[in-house]
């Protein structure tokens, strides 16, 4: 019983570490300087998927991506949305067989170009969708998805400092496609 007992104050112990590290990871992001150049998004999306296919070479999954795709961004941090968001797509398919994950470009109304990143994976319900991009806020409990919920609050954070929006539509069961958009002239 006392190992168990450790075990589980261990775990927990861990779990608030990343927690912390995350909270102080969001706050950094919130002042970084931020410096525009041009970045292929395409480009980023193909290198993240290799990085994602290399960490787990018995896993298979499809990537469908655009190519070129320029953006005037922070290179940094707008890796880190992709990261995130590719990332997200690869863990919510590790379920099927035959996942597939999007990213590419589809008009918006009121921005010139939007990005976006889809899978057919575990989905989420849409009526929960605005806690998506909140620290913290999970739909699908950890044991069956690791994660500590703030992954899509930094990618918030990121595309607002960048003049942008990003939102999520899905279906339990039937995949996530996840939105932004991008202006350079508006970031903070």
């Amino acid at each position: 019983d006392g190992r168990r007992y450790a075990e589980r104050i261990v775990a927990a112990s861990e779990h608030m570490a990343a927690l912390i590290d995350n909270l102080l990871r969001l706050s950094r992001l919130s002042r970084a300087e931020m410096h525009l150049d041009p970045v292929d998004l395409g480009a980023e999306a193909a290198q993240i998927a290799a990085e994602l296919a290399d960490e787990d070479p018995g896993r298979h999954a499809r990537f469908a991506i655009q190519h070129p795709v320029e953006v005037r961004a922070d290179r940094a941090l707008i890796r880190m949305v992709m990261h995130n968001l590719l990332g997200n797509a690869w863990k919510f398919t590790s379920g099927r067989d035959d996942a597939l994950i999007e990213f590419g470009t589809t008009p918006a109304g009121d921005a010139p170009v939007c990005y976006y990143v889809r899978d057919n994976g575990a989905g989420f319900d849409p009526a929960y969708a605005h806690k998506l991009f909140s620290p913290f806020q999970r739909l699908h409990p950890a044991s069956e998805f690791p994660g500590t919920g703030i992954g899509l609050a930094i990618v918030r954070l990121i595309v607002e400092r960048h003049g942008g929006r990003v939102w999520a539509e899905g279906a339990v069961g039937a995949g996530a496609t996840f939105y932004f958009t991008i202006d350079a002239e508006e970031s903070a």
